[in-house]
């Protein structure tokens, strides 16, 4: 019986195993997940579980279930791609013939003293919850500082003022406009929903330190009571290790086919992936349904396919709390409330129906 290792049951990890069960699974190969949580977490929808609008449960989606599909709790130490095994903290090593990298990503400090230590997170479900606990325990005109104006900071930003209508929350950006991938009509109808809301926008920021309870902005200090980082994302620390070819983001290059270019068994999906694209949820799938067909090709020993067409994208949703959003679909801007419902549509469909 042959081991197929899945790292992370994220996104992509989540697609592939809803692909190949419960009917494509061939019954010479068994399938071992490895995850630090024992279901699939929406990590999209982080933002509101550290705003506390959401709860725990909203955000989880239970693994599949099959005979053959075996899921290992515990935090991948490292991967010895010589010796083809998986190092667990405190477990015994997973030896796989083929093995899926889907750990991930963590946030980028961008070398800033500080950041890492006295900044709360929101790229894990636990650093979600313990932003949450931060929040949720402030007294009335607490200030929230947000490092990043880009998607999640934005939604984090919108979530806060909503239901906390009574704290200080300043979004620091670095650029001109936040969301800086969007047209500038989004970024100017978000900005004017800020200023509407009362969330201050610090644009042209420069974060040079943080200290407890206060960030350095070019080299002002400014008190907050609470200070979430969500500006940039690196490849997980286990990929980071890898001796393999990265790209300057430092996320592993492959080949056509999704596999490291010296061996054929080992593949990357999502973040950690270097693709023409931006790390997303529709990536990661897109990548994963590709590395099903290859997977399911090799495993009966046929050529998989040399090409692939593009992965499309259909484009990004945002919330600005409960009844506002914004979005690009198709190429086209849209803003108020047809975005947030398509988004909770999006949403819903995903949970209960994914697959």
């Amino acid at each position: 019986m042959k081991n197929l290792v899945i790292l992370g049951g994220g996104y992509g990890g989540m697609r592939i195993l809803l692909r190949l069960l419960p009917n494509q699974l061939p019954d010479d190969i068994e399938i071992t997940l490895i995850d630090r949580v024992p279901y699939h977490c929406l990590k999209t929808e982080y933002y509101a579980l550290a705003a506390g609008t959401i709860s725990d449960h909203h955000v989880r989606v239970a693994f599949p279930e099959h005979p053959r599909l075996h899921v290992k709790y515990g935090e991948v130490t490292n991967i010895n791609l010589e010796e083809k095994c998986v190092e667990i903290k405190g477990a015994d090593s997973v030896k796989y013939d083929d093995l899926i990298i889907g750990l991930g990503c963590e946030d980028k400090y961008h070398n800033v003293p500080g950041a890492c230590e006295f900044t709360h997170s929101i790229q894990t479900i636990d650093k979600s919850r313990k932003a949450y606990h931060e929040i949720c325990n402030l007294g009335p005109k607490s200030t929230v500082a947000i490092v990043g104006g880009g998607l999640s900071g934005v939604e984090l930003a919108s979530e806060l003022i909503e239901t906390r209508p009574d704290l200080s929350v300043k979004l620091f950006d670095r650029g001109e406009h936040i969301l800086s991938m969007f047209p500038e009509r989004l970024s100017n109808y978000v900005e004017n929903w800020f200023e509407k809301h009362g969330v201050e926008v610090v644009n042209e920021a420069n974060i040079t330190r943080v200290e407890e309870h206060t960030l350095y902005n070019h080299d002002e200090p400014v008190h907050c009571d609470v200070i979430v980082w969500t500006a940039g994302i690196q490849p997980s620390k286990i990929v980071q290790k890898l001796d393999v070819e990265k790209d300057a983001q430092g996320r592993v290059v492959l080949t056509t086919q999704h596999n490291l270019p010296n061996d054929e068994h080992v593949y990357v999906v999502g973040d950690c992936a270097s693709l023409p694209h931006a790390p997303s949820a529709q990536l990661a799938e897109g990548q994963a349904e590709q590395i099903v067909q290859v997977l399911l090709k090799r495993w009966n020993n046929e050529e998989p396919p040399s090409e692939f067409p593009a992965i499309k994208l259909k484009g990004v949703l945002g919330s600005l709390g409960k009844k506002h959003g914004f979005g690009l679909v198709a190429e086209r801007p849209l803003t108020g409330r047809v975005p947030r419902l398509l988004k909770s549509g999006v949403l819903w469909m995903y949970k209960y129906h994914n697959g």
